[in-house]
């Protein structure tokens, strides 16, 4: 069993204060109130260090953990059990009084997350940074297709967040990460918060080699260069985005039938070369259904800068030359992040989607993949006749924009264009065969009827029409443009 921060009678006194003082989310949230909190989220302090002054428990464990304040010895032991704290480092000396000597943050409903304290400026993180919860990890927590699963698999877990997640919806969890560091803090999250979790040290897949999993997540260091290793938490070691390949071949060693993968992934765009092939290239042969959505694109500069900057260590400029100069003799022109979806149904057929989605989404990314694979598994149950017996109807919210010139006749319609205003919300433009299917999408008649008036109206063979219109309406009913009715 991986060691703890703290022994087990430890964590347990830990967990009692930590309730008792209402160091919680909402606990911190009624404390500040509105204002401060806000300000809080914008690193601004000055506030709540103004409504925490009279430094009662709960106040001295927001002074110090989220404001980063040294605070006297003896208020720090009001709100905590001080020799359990300071022999496991989650407080020391510092100056006349105690500091964070980790970072102990509320997470959610009713957890806490244990991970090393966030980069400070002039200060360069350690190699073994273990970092906290941050924009990528909650990415991937809403990202997640959640249900009932028997085995889970966190690649990389760092201080265990998405496994906290996993814990809600699997009946056995397993983490992995080539930290010892990182298993240390994880194994202390997951006890803080009453979890078991089965840890295992190794390079991502590599200690679960020949088990099969229901669902696998994984926030690994995706971070692209020339493949040196300087921070476990962004760096994989392998060059350029080959840690997000080598994770897709992997998947279908790792899943069982019927099991899903989903990780954060960065891939490059290289000159003359289309970033939607070289994705594809990764899944081609795995027999899974896959649906990879692009979310950001960075030029290499921003990149650079934003990952240097993440561990402050931005300050050589030759190391920053040397990575963009990397980019430059491989013609990289920029870096997208998305995410990956893959899913081992064994079917003959396996969907490939690659595609980029950076408009806003409605509700949980996790809650659109979820029904984004329920729709193919639709479509892929039914066959012609089935399509055809089927009736549709057009999703709320769904409008028609119009665009068009003035000419001699009048106005000329240029462009047609379906916006939808729920979920996805895709935007994309129509010809007139899409928009006459989705015109008289009402959920009361068959596709085959529908397909049959339009026919006679157009003076057209009715089996032509057919033949053109089952791949349009696939691709509507995959959008989520319209819904079958039964």
């Amino acid at each position: 069993m991986t060691d703890m921060l703290l022994s087990d009678d430890g964590v347990q006194r830990l967990r009692e204060a930590l309730t008792r003082t209402g160091y919680t989310a909402k606990g911190i949230a009624d404390r500040l109130g509105p204002d401060a909190t806000a300000a809080v989220g914008r690193n601004d302090f000055r506030a709540a260090l103004r409504v925490t002054g009279e430094r009662d428990p709960l106040a001295t464990l927001i002074r110090l953990f989220v404001c980063g304040q040294t605070e006297p010895e003896k208020h720090v032991a009001a709100a905590l059990p001080l020799a359990e704290a300071l022999e496991a480092g989650i407080v020391e000396k510092h100056g006349d009084g105690l500091r964070q000597g980790v970072d102990l943050e509320p997470y959610g409903d009713d957890y806490w997350v244990v991970s090393d304290v966030p980069a400070r400026p002039g200060r360069p993180l350690p190699a073994d940074h273990v970092l906290g919860v941050g924009g990528a990890s909650t990415t991937l927590a809403a990202a997640t297709m959640r249900r009932r699963v028997g085995t889970a698999l966190d690649l990389g877990t760092g201080c265990g967040v998405q496994a906290l997640h996993l814990h809600e919806h699997a009946q056995h969890v397993t983490a992995t990460d080539l930290s010892e560091r990182a298993l240390r803090f994880a194994a202390t999250t997951a006890a803080l918060n009453g979890q078991d979790w089965e840890l295992l040290r190794g390079d991502m897949a590599e200690p679960v080699r020949g088990r099969q999993f229901d669902l696998v997540v994984s926030n690994p260091p995706f971070v692209v260069g020339p493949g040196v290793a300087t921070h476990t938490y962004r760096d994989s070691g392998r060059p350029g985005d080959g840690i997000c390949e080598e994770l897709t071949r992997t998947a279908p060693s790792l899943l069982n039938e019927g099991g899903t993968m989903q990780f954060l992934a960065n891939w490059v765009h290289v000159a003359g070369e289309e970033w939607e092939d070289r994705v594809a290239g990764w899944v081609a042969g795995t027999g899974l259904d896959a649906w990879v959505i692009q979310r950001e694109v960075a030029d290499p500069m921003s990149y650079v800068d934003l990952w240097l900057a993440d561990a402050s260590d931005g300050g050589d400029p030759h190391r920053k030359a040397a990575w963009l100069d990397w980019f430059d003799a491989h013609r990289i022109e920029a870096i997208g992040f998305g995410l990956i979806s893959l899913r081992h149904t064994g079917a003959a057929d396996p969907v490939v989607r690659v595609e980029d989605l950076r408009q806003q989404v409605e509700g949980t990314l996790g809650e659109q993949v979820r029904d984004w694979f329920a729709r193919h598994d639709w479509l892929r149950a039914r066959d012609r006749a089935g399509l055809l017996a089927t009736r549709y109807r057009l999703a709320d919210g769904v409008a028609l924009l119009q665009e068009a010139t003035m000419g001699d006749e009048g106005w000329l319609v240029d462009r047609q264009v379906l916006r939808m205003a729920h979920g996805l919300r895709w935007s994309e433009e129509v010809d007139p065969l899409v928009l006459a299917l989705v015109s008289g999408a009402d959920g009361r008649v068959p596709l085959r009827e529908q397909l049959s008036v339009l026919a006679m109206a157009h003076d057209t063979p009715e089996e032509d029409l057919v033949d053109a219109a089952l791949p349009l309406i696939g691709h509507l009913v995959e959008r989520g443009l319209v819904t079958p009715e039964q």
